[in-house]
C-alpha cells in the first residue's frame, strides 16, 4: 500500500468521505473485472461494484489490517457478486459430486509455450472461447471458487471463508471447475 493509499484510509476510516473517493476510483477497475468474471454479466458486475464500494465505505471501521485493503475489498466484492446473482435467480450448485480424481495440479499454469505461432493464436482464441463458455456453464460456487483462487490468489482458507464453505468444500469446488475446463479442452490439447 502507497503512502498516499495509507493517508486515505486512515482518514477515511476517520469519516472523511473525499479520502475514501481515491480508494474507490483505485480499486474500481479490479473490481468491476472480478465482478464480472463471477457474474458474467456487466451490469450485475457494476451493481456488485457499488454494493461493495458501498459496503466497504459502511463498514469501514471494521477493517482491522489482518488482511491488506486490497484483499478485504476484494472479498466484499466477491460476495456482493454473489448476492447479486442471488437476487437475480442465477441457480446455485453447491452440492455437486467430486470425482475420486484430485489431483492438485493446475493443468492451466502448465501450459505455457515459447513465442506462440498463427496456429498458436489461433489454437489460443479456441482456448479462451471453451474457457468462457465452461465458466458460463458452472455452478455459481465453482466459477467464484475458480475466479478467486485462479485470478486473484486467494488462499483456501480465503475462499471458505467468503462462500461459507469449510477448506474441502472450497478444494472440491476449485476441482470441479478445473475438472470441467479440462474436459472442454480436452479435444483441443
Amino acid at each position: 500500500m502507497s503512502m498516499d493509499e495509507e493517508h486515505c484510509l486512515a482518514a477515511a476510516r476517520r469519516g472523511d468521505r473525499s479520502a475514501f473517493r481515491p480508494l474507490a476510483e483505485a480499486h474500481a477497475r479490479p473490481l468491476f473485472a472480478l465482478c464480472m468474471r463471477i457474474t458474467r454479466d456487466s451490469m450485475l458486475a457494476e451493481d456488485a461494484v457499488q454494493e461493495a464500494l458501498f459496503n466497504a465505505w459502511r463498514h469501514l471501521a471494521n477493517f482491522d489490517g489482518r488482511a491488506s485493503f486490497k484483499t478485504w475489498l476484494h472479498r466484499i466484492a466477491v460476495n456482493a457478486a454473489l448476492e447479486q446473482l442471488r437476487r437475480h435467480g442465477t441457480q446455485v450448485l453447491a452440492n455437486e459430486q467430486g470425482s475420486d480424481d484430485e489431483s492438485d495440479d493446475d493443468f492451466l499454469e502448465t501450459r505455457t509455450d515459447a513465442a506462440p505461432g498463427p496456429d498458436q493464436h489461433a489454437q489460443g482464441s479456441e482456448v479462451g472461447r471453451q474457457i468462457e463458455e465452461q465458466l458460463a456453464r458452472m455452478s455459481m460456487i465453482e466459477r467464484t471458487a475458480f475466479v478467486m483462487r485462479h485470478h486473484e490468489g486467494e488462499s483456501l482458507e480465503a475462499i471458505g471463508q467468503t462462500l461459507s464453505l469449510n477448506t474441502s468444500a472450497s478444494k472440491q469446488a476449485i476441482f470441479r471447475a478445473v475438472r470441467k475446463l479440462r474436459d472442454a479442452l480436452q479435444p483441443i490439447r
